[in-house]
C-alpha cells in the first residue's frame, strides 16, 4: 500500500528528485542565449517618439512615430501616422506614412495612404492607386551600391 522512497527520489512526482537551476550571475552558471532575429520581433518606433538622428538595425523596424535621419535595416515599415525626413535603406521597404528623402530598396511598396516626397532606387516597386509620390524613379540591381543623395 505504501512505498518508501529514497531521500534520492524525493517528492517530484516520484519520478526523481527536480534538477537545480542555476542562478545566472553564479560561478559555473550558464548564460541564457538570446532570441533569434526572427523570434524577437521588430523594434518599434512609437507614435509619441520623436528620434533625431540615424536609426540603425540588423532586423525590421516599424515606424509609428517622427524620424529626422536616415535609417537602414533589414525591412522597414512606415506605418500610416509616421513622419521621416531622412533616406529609408533596407531590402524590404514598406510606407504607408509620409518620407521626405530617398528610398534605397530590393522590394518597395508604396500603399494608398503614402506621401513620399523623393527618389526611389529599387530593384522591384508596387505603387497602389491613392499614394502620393514626387520624385524620381530609378531601376537597379543593387539599390545600396547607389550613393545617397
Amino acid at each position: 500500500m505504501f512505498t518508501k522512497r529514497t531521500e534520492k527520489e524525493g517528492t517530484a512526482g516520484g519520478t526523481g528528485a527536480a534538477t537545480p537551476r542555476p542562478i545566472i550571475g553564479a560561478p559555473g552558471a550558464v548564460a541564457p542565449r538570446p532570441l533569434p532575429i526572427e523570434a524577437s520581433g521588430a523594434s518599434v518606433v512609437g507614435r509619441e517618439l520623436l528620434i533625431k538622428g540615424n536609426l540603425e538595425s540588423k532586423g525590421e523596424v516599424q515606424i509609428d512615430g517622427a524620424i529626422q535621419g536616415d535609417v537602414h535595416a533589414a525591412r522597414i515599415v512606415v506605418g500610416p501616422e509616421a513622419r521621416i525626413t531622412g533616406n529609408l535603406l533596407a531590402d524590404d521597404i514598406v510606407v504607408r506614412g509620409a518620407v521626405s528623402g530617398s528610398i534605397r530598396g530590393k522590394k518597395v511598396t508604396l500603399e494608398a495612404a503614402s506621401h513620399v516626397e523623393g527618389d526611389i532606387f529599387h530593384r522591384a516597386l508596387a505603387i497602389e492607386r491613392g499614394a502620393y509620390f514626387e520624385g524620381k524613379s530609378r531601376r537597379v540591381e543593387d539599390p545600396a551600391a547607389v550613393p545617397p543623395p
